[in-house]
């Protein structure tokens, strides 16, 4: 008889090894509330708890031994390159059940916290403004992994997970089966991965308009046509010269800033002179992603998606903005800031409500209610009170939590 054998990361070794891997996996139970996460898939799938930690659920894929290696060499690599997927843990062989009749090899995944398919989030009352902002996201994740010189295959809403981001969503590639990498995408291949993301999008959202679950008036075509519209018009602003007034002393630098609003830190450009049209022509080389992160990361040590990190580093500046001149470093600004308003809102929330919202989301939240509030009242109430509020009425009704036992403490 083979010995099961699994290969991934050493530490998760223990608890998948006391997994059930002798029923086939449809047989596996599943924590009702990890059920109500998972979407639908041509494979079979189950979310699977193995301590209290986020870090503890993870999602199995039965599949067959080449898809497996393959998906999880692909993950590996896209993980390397800080792109937005989840996480490859392990694929697990040689499985085999209680007759010794084999089993599927399954490929094991880390559930990504405070993520939701788009059929759970489609099926909620949702509004065309947060339709559209799926859209845009799942866009933004394809031109980032072509930009990493990978080709998807199979760009669906159902291969994609999302996450709230301040008061949009970020996406993460969930499925790679069919990907691959090269050093360069040809446009010619960027617009067949673009073909087939307009065909998957347009049907799963028909599917979800003929089981009543699509909002009313809500064009499946047209929804699908908005995602490859704003494909082009992210890739352009990041591939493709810009023509700027030559008498503007700062052209340049605001083109830069454009780049960074989008979430894109400029490595390397490329500025010609027109001599046509007498303009600055601004090219960006070399792009990154993830500009306010990874700043968000260096100055406080704090995970958070694009538009939350843009979040915090404003409230950061503001809070820098009113210290005494001359200004401290700013590391040491970054500091007080951290202790003193972010983890000091955080820690307010008490156990048992923990974990029902992603810190960097909730602290995003809590500022956008100490403004309504300051409109209803027509004074700023101050933080305090308005994360005292935001306690109180509003997130106690938030998601059940996935993680109750959510901690934050300061960064070594």
């Amino acid at each position: 008889m083979s010995e099961l054998r699994i290969t991934g990361l050493s530490e998760e070794m223990l608890a998948l090894s006391n997994l059930p891997w002798r029923k086939p996996l449809e047989e596996w139970p599943e924590d009702p509330s990890l059920t109500s996460m998972r979407g639908i898939s041509r494979h079979i799938v189950r979310l699977i708890r193995t301590g209290p930690a986020e870090r503890d659920v993870f999602a199995v894929k039965e599949t067959v031994p080449e898809f497996a290696s393959r998906e999880y060499s692909i993950l590996r690599e896209l993980n390397n390159r800080n792109a937005p997927c989840v996480e490859p843990v392990a694929i697990v062989e040689e499985r085999l059940d209680n007759q010794a009749n084999p089993l599927p090899v399954a490929l094991v995944t880390r559930y990504l916290p405070y993520s939701l398919p788009y059929r759970v989030l489609l099926s909620q009352k949702v509004t065309p403004h947060q339709i559209t902002t799926m859209a845009n996201a799942l866009a933004l994740l394809l031109v980032r992994l072509h930009l990493l010189g990978f080709w998807w295959g199979d760009c669906s809403l159902s291969n994609t997970l999302f996450r709230q981001d301040a008061n949009e969503y970020a996406a993460y590639l969930v499925d790679a089966e069919t990907g691959e990498f090269q050093k360069t995408l040809s446009n010619g291949q960027r617009e067949h991965d673009l073909e087939i993301a307009q065909f998957n999008v347009a049907a799963e959202l028909e599917d979800l308009a003929s089981a009543g679950l699509l909002h009313p008036g809500m064009d499946p075509l047209r929804a699908a046509d908005r995602v490859i519209a704003r494909y082009r018009r992210l890739w352009a602003m990041l591939k493709e010269p810009q023509l700027l007034d030559p008498t503007d002393r700062h052209a340049v630098e605001k083109a830069m800033r454009a780049v960074q609003d989008l979430g894109f830190a400029v490595e390397e450009v490329e500025v010609t002179l027109d001599g046509d049209k007498g303009a600055l022509k601004f090219t960006p080389k070399l792009v990154a992603a993830a500009y306010h992160q990874t700043r968000l990361w260096e100055l406080m040590g704090i995970h958070a998606e694009e538009l939350q990190a843009k979040r915090l580093l404003a409230s950061f500046d503001r809070f820098r903005g009113r210290e005494k001149k001359p200004l401290p470093p700013v590391e040491d600004s970054a500091r007080r800031w951290l202790t003193e308003t972010y983890l000091r809102v955080i820690n307010m929330v008490p156990d048992e409500l923990r974990g029902r919202v992603e810190p960097a989301q909730m602290f995003h939240e809590i500022l956008e209610h100490r403004w309504y509030l300051g409109e209803q009242a027509g004074r700023d109430l101050g933080i305090t009170f308005a994360t005292e509020d935001y306690i109180r009425s509003i997130l106690p009704f938030r998601n059940t939590p996935v993680n109750v036992n959510d901690t934050h403490e300061l960064p070594a």
